[in-house]
């Protein structure tokens, strides 16, 4: 029988951190008030605020696109449209859920090498984009890391910040990675969210160790009002909050989502450096956070399904992804490789 191997599929196919976990069994012991009246959901909070280093709101969803399309609900009107990169979450992976939430905004994508948005395409939409009878642009959205697996520079997301300022426009960040985009850079979360002009952040957590549930982070708290009209319309208001609170205490917690996200982006760049060395796999682009992708040939690809492995053909035709988590071991690694070199050696 042939036994199914995730480790590389996806950052949320892992099991929950032991830190999350004990954090939740803890919440578990005790009676609560309902809602988000509890002390984890407040503590949660107060900490996001001492990473962050500034009084911002915090809202918890339960999903990432959740809260995506909530947090550009609040910055667009219906009549608005959010530019995002061709490859960005928002586009390829949400089923419409931000035309759907923010009531009709328009996803006007732009191009970009390596996931990230081209600050001169995006100036040249906003130069077409200037008339009544097309959708008026309204905020940005970049994804840290991108879903290449590439991580913007504190001045790449300033230069973004400043072209949205010039024109009136919100900025957005996707952030389901962005610790591993944070364990990256090793800087300070400030640098490349607030600091750097970015109004919003969706911080997830569920790909970094958490069991569910991602927050929506304002740092203007202006913007942020009746947010939580907005997430309770749309279900994300859980009457037993605290069990989404206290796995992200359980991150936040000294450095938890730190460590757990440079192991994910070290055994990334691990795998990377064994394929290309053992097998001569090369990886497509720059291995930056946690994501691997490699070029292989349909018939390696195929014999590595046969044997349980399972991943995604990312891009036609023949780019593979392979992401890591805090829960990869070398054993997983080791195993995968040495699985490319004898499909390899028996082509």
């Amino acid at each position: 029988m042939i036994v199914e191997r995730h480790e590389f599929s996806s950052d949320n196919v892992a099991p929950i951190c032991p830190e999350s976990w004990a954090a939740l069994q803890e919440a578990n012991a005790h009676f609560a008030p309902s809602y988000g009246e509890d002390r984890w959901t407040a503590r949660v909070c107060d900490r996001v605020r001492e990473i962050f280093e500034t009084n911002c709101d915090v809202y918890f969803v339960l999903t990432g696109t959740a809260a995506n399309a909530l947090a550009l609900a609040q910055l667009c009107k219906s009549f608005q449209s959010v530019i995002c990169h061709q490859h960005a979450h928002l586009q390829t992976d949400e089923c419409g859920a931000p035309e759907f939430f923010t009531g009709g905004s328009k996803l006007l994508l732009v191009r970009g090498a390596d996931g990230k948005i081209d600050i001169d395409q995006v100036e040249a939409l906003l130069a077409r984009h200037n008339e009544l009878h097309s959708h008026k642009p309204g905020a940005i959205s970049i994804s840290q890391a991108t879903e290449f697996g590439t991580v913007y520079t504190s001045d790449q997301i300033a230069a973004i910040g400043d072209l949205a300022r010039t024109h009136r426009l919100f900025l957005h960040m996707d952030g389901a990675r962005f610790a591993n985009a944070i364990a990256s850079l090793n800087c300070a979360p400030k640098a490349i969210t607030w600091e750097a002009g970015v109004d919003v952040l969706c911080f997830g957590g569920t790909k970094n160790g958490a069991a569910a549930g991602e927050l929506v982070i304002f740092f203007d708290k202006e913007i942020s009002c009746e947010f939580d009209y907005r997430t309770k319309q749309a279900g994300h208001l859980g009457s037993k909050m605290r069990f989404l609170a206290a796995p992200w205490l359980g991150l936040l917690t000294g450095d938890v989502w730190r460590r757990n996200a440079q192991h994910a982006n070290d055994a990334a760049r691990r795998l990377a450096d064994r394929l290309e060395k053992e097998a001569g796999i090369q990886s497509v682009f720059p291995v930056e956070a946690n994501a691997m992708f490699g070029s292989m040939r349909e018939r390696l690809a195929k014999g590595l399904q046969a044997r349980g492995w399972r991943f995604y053909k990312f891009i036609e035709p023949d780019v593979y992804r392979l992401m890591c988590s805090w829960a990869t071991t070398e054993r997983d690694i080791s195993d995968f490789v040495g699985d490319v070199r004898s499909i390899s050696l028996n082509e």
